[in-house]
């Protein structure tokens, strides 16, 4: 009987230190009307493209996307350039190919079937080049961290002064929504820092959630068929459910008639 209260007493101890933990852990993050939540969401195009703009400007001189071609940014429940923008967008990238005749490698205009052009030749060089942090690919960001599109549009928008008392190495910034509150990436967007072919303004906020529609959209890409898949299941079991109950009540009512 002792060993069994003493039994009790430690699960309920590590039972009240796991909650008390993931009580600390959890953060408030910046809200925002998200367009592609809930069983009816749908990407906002100009979002997309604008996202799409603000990776390619800022995000993609450190971070790749290595799972996306240039053709997903025409393709239907995307940024959906049309073919020509889309064809215009691979061409202004260059890639490595070969060898050709001669056994040599060359570069040559990206076509829609290749790859988003990475920042760096390997892992090692982009560590070099940002004092030793790997900056991680962006394809499936949001699905690998925590709190997901909140988390990293949080994240944008989260540095600040590092408070009184807080020491900071050299090259490393205080986020208060980053895991520990440092981040050896410096704080990448600016009012302005970019300009819009759309006319819309360049604010923090309006980039951040805007190069976050674009990570979800990566992350997910038939994000929306799946939403309409889902719409077309719950109509389908309703009018199934609905026959199922009119026919049960036929056959029951002829039971009854019949005592």
């Amino acid at each position: 009987m002792k060993n069994l209260i003493k039994l009790f007493y430690i699960i309920s101890f590590f039972f009240l230190a796991t909650v008390h933990s993931l009580s600390a852990e959890k953060v408030d993050y910046l809200k925002t009307d998200w367009s592609f939540k809930g069983l009816f969401g749908k990407f906002d195009r100009g979002s997309l493209q604008r996202g799409y703009q603000v990776y390619t400007e800022v995000c993609a001189a450190c971070h790749s996307m290595k799972y996306l071609s240039y053709r997903n940014l025409g393709e239907k429940g995307g940024p959906e350039f049309s073919e020509a923008e889309t064809k215009a967008i691979a061409a202004s990238f260059e890639v490595l190919d070969g060898p050709n005749a001669d056994g040599e490698m060359f570069t040559r205009p990206a076509k829609l079937s290749d790859k988003f052009v990475m920042p760096y030749e390997n892992v090692k060089a982009a560590q070099a080049a940002n004092g030793g942090a790997y900056p991680p690919d962006m394809s499936v960001l949001v699905k690998a961290r925590g709190g997901g599109v909140d988390y990293i549009y949080s994240l944008l928008q989260g540095y600040e002064d590092a408070p009184s008392g807080m020491t900071l190495d050299d090259g490393v910034h205080y986020n208060k929504y980053m895991y520990g509150n440092k981040i050896k990436m410096s704080a990448p967007l600016l009012d302005g820092i970019i300009e819009y072919g759309d006319g819309t303004e360049a604010t923090v906020e309006q980039m951040s959630k805007d190069v976050t529609t674009f990570l979800m959209w990566a992350a997910e890409p038939h994000l929306e068929a799946r939403h309409q898949m889902g719409f077309k299941a719950i109509v389908y079991l309703i009018i199934l459910t609905v026959l199922v109950y009119f026919s049960m009540k036929k056959i029951w009512s002829r039971v009854e008639s019949e005592v």
